[in-house]
């Protein structure tokens, strides 16, 4: 994990003051990193057959939710910022560790009995990951698990997703 971890740099006071970013831009641009978190995002899940289809969060989820639906070879469902879908959508609403935000997704997006992997890169406070379940479950599917790259374990977001199967490949 020193590998992936080597690739990821710290951008201090982004969004704003106090907030330590971890940017994946150069875990993403080498092929062989991102290859070896995607590999490693899906090893624990590995011979279950269970999930049906792949949710990733704008906008970093989608890179890691995308190849992760692809290499295990399920539908990837986007969850979108508001006004991003051109049809009928469901909405939730959540908190950010520093403001407030909105997913939705297609009313159609999901089977009624697709059992869903929620990716996405980064788990921190846990709000928009408890907003990606909660969207997943509005439609009528239910969440498997969730799998994160990195997961900034001071900010305790691993506990607004109790009930759900948690996997995070890097803890800050």
């Amino acid at each position: 994990m020193d590998r992936l971890k080597d690739k990821i740099r710290d951008i201090p006071d982004f969004p704003k003051p106090g907030i330590i970013f971890k940017d994946i831009t150069p875990l993403v641009k080498h092929p062989a990193t991102l290859r070896l978190t995607i590999h490693q995002l899906i090893h624990p899940f590995l011979g279950r057959d269970t999930f049906t289809a792949v949710a990733g969060m704008e906008s970093r989820g989608f890179i890691f939710g995308s190849l992760v639906a692809w290499d295990l070879g399920i539908p990837f469902i986007p969850l979108r910022k508001p006004g991003k879908l051109p049809y009928d959508v469901q909405s939730v609403s959540y908190d950010l560790e520093y403001g407030s935000a909105s997913l939705e997704a297609h009313l159609d997006s999901f089977e009624p009995n697709d059992r869903v992997l929620i990716i996405d890169d980064l788990l921190a406070t846990g709000g928009t990951a408890k907003a990606s379940c909660e969207l997943v479950e509005k439609l009528g599917a239910s969440v498997e698990a969730c799998a994160f790259v990195v997961e900034l374990d001071a900010l305790k977001g691993r506990e607004k997703l109790e009930g759900y199967e948690v996997y995070s490949l890097l803890h800050y």
